[in-house]
């Protein structure tokens, strides 16, 4: 009875935090959903979002993520076969960490992950579906909605 109760409970949790997921981001800034309408972001949302992605305390993160997953992936022998919102979270923090100041989403649905949003330059834009195929269990990569923004002046803000 006493290890019945922590089970419940923790199934109940895994239940309600699946139930709650959303899509994975790069960046606050980038679109809520894969369909949304995607525009540049000002140079000063792009500035931070790149600060924020090549701090090393934050690409240490990102491998140290991806490398529990596919650890934990490994011992369960499903290497292959990854939960969606694990191949959300591991394409995007490919992306984060490899394409500074883009602003993307991703959503995985059986191994085909689509990915939407902004990136500063064509060169990021083409190792998009290079990046993301570099993970475990990714089947196919749709660049659906992903366009190249350069950042525009903050308004009222000197160029």
């Amino acid at each position: 009875m006493k290890r019945l109760i922590p089970l419940l409970i923790s199934s109940v949790l895994v239940v309600g935090v699946a139930a709650c997921e959303t899509n994975s981001r790069t960046s606050t800034e980038a679109p809520s959903n894969v369909n949304e309408n995607v525009n540049a972001p000002t140079k000063d949302t792009a500035q931070q979002t790149q600060q924020d992605a090549v701090s090393d305390t934050r690409k240490a993160q990102i491998e140290s993520d991806i490398r529990a997953r596919e650890q934990r992936n490994n011992i369960t022998g499903g290497d292959a076969d990854r939960a969606d919102a694990d191949l959300e979270s591991e394409v995007r923090g490919k992306l984060e960490a490899n394409l500074p100041a883009s602003q993307l989403t991703v959503d995985a649905e059986e191994g085909v992950v689509t990915i939407a949003g902004t990136v500063p330059t064509q060169e990021q834009l083409n190792r998009v579906p290079t990046l993301a195929q570099e993970i475990k269990g990714v089947k196919n990569v749709d660049v659906k909605n992903v366009k190249v923004a350069p950042a525009t002046p903050t308004p009222n803000q000197p160029q």
